[in-house]
């Protein structure tokens, strides 16, 4: 257990998915070492990686890929991933393995990470995330982050957390951000198109960010990060010669959805919400209706209310 600023770093922890859950709305991190089934997914991300690759080195194709070949091959690589069966199944593995009840937690469709090295494309598929908050962007404070590496990550090429923000707003453009237009206007094929200059609407801080002090968390491929939606976290500036791709899911917990637990609000002003999006570990059923009605903001009247993959 190692302790920084108002976070404390928890590594294998044994404790229950409610003790858990309790630590991450209040800040803490939890890593988990090597585990069976995020093994597999792994294993698993990684031969859908090296197919479509044909051949090349997946992390070091960058070096003699065009870039806007590499986008294309990304930008049809990820959605074939998201949307595979077995993803939704390895997701519902690993939640089992670490402790949730299927039955009441739901989970999102998992989504492939990209971060190419040297600058080399950070925009559009492969965005290169500055400091932000999940709940920027119409997730609710209950919604839990599960983060893992597909090929060994070192600490420049990983993830940074931002400590000193968990208490402590930052002024940030989220208030101009609606969950349902961007499914409307922002989503789908096109993205792969955009290499050098990013004009979407991604909420993002409109003040300095301190970015130190800072935690960088390297886990092995089997192992995973999990993290409040409400965490304050970027990537880190990939100087690594790899390109690192992960893959990362988020939950929400019936009983915390509907009792509106979760981390403090202390920044997001966004509008909609994503919690038509979760999916019921044991059957895929999505949250029913009474609960997400808890989270509507009379936006709900226009717009794509969850998104619908072409």
């Amino acid at each position: 257990m190692t302790t920084l600023e108002n976070n404390t770093i928890y590594f294998d922890a044994r404790c229950s998915d409610d003790e858990r859950r309790a630590g991450l709305y209040a800040g803490q991190l939890y890593v988990y070492s090597s585990r069976q089934s995020v093994a597999e997914f792994a294993r698993f991300t990684r031969q859908m990686i090296e197919d479509a690759f044909g051949g090349r080195d997946p992390e070091q194709a960058q070096y003699d890929m065009p870039v806007e070949q590499f986008a294309e091959l990304l930008g049809k690589l990820k959605p074939s991933f998201i949307h595979h069966p077995e993803s939704k199944r390895h997701v519902v593995r690993i939640i089992e393995e670490l402790g949730c009840d299927p039955e009441r937690t739901y989970f999102d469709v998992p989504r492939m990470r990209s971060s190419t090295s040297d600058q080399y494309l950070t925009m559009g598929i492969a965005y290169a995330w500055h400091p932000h908050r999940d709940t920027w962007y119409s997730a609710p404070h209950c919604q839990i982050n599960f983060w893992m590496p597909v090929y060994e990550i070192d600490a420049n090429n990983g993830m940074a957390f931002h400590p000193r923000y968990w208490g402590e707003g930052v002024k940030n453009s989220s208030a101009g951000y609606n969950y349902y237009a961007w499914n409307q206007q922002h989503r789908g094929p096109g993205v792969e198109k955009i290499i050098k200059q990013d004009d979407r609407p991604l909420p993002k801080p409109l003040e300095a960010v301190a970015l130190d002090p800072q935690i960088r968390l390297v886990c092995p491929v089997g192992g995973i990060i999990i993290f409040s939606g409400a965490q304050l976290h970027s990537s880190v500036p990939n100087t690594s010669g790899r390109t690192r791709y992960s893959v990362d899911f988020r939950t929400v917990h019936i009983d915390d959805a509907r009792g509106r637990q979760g981390a403090r609000n202390v920044d997001a002003a966004c509008t909609g919400t994503t919690m038509r999006d979760y999916l019921r570990g044991t059957d895929h059923a999505l949250l029913p209706e009474d609960v997400i009605a808890l989270y509507n903001d009379g936006t709900e009247i226009a717009g794509q209310l969850r998104y619908q993959p072409h």
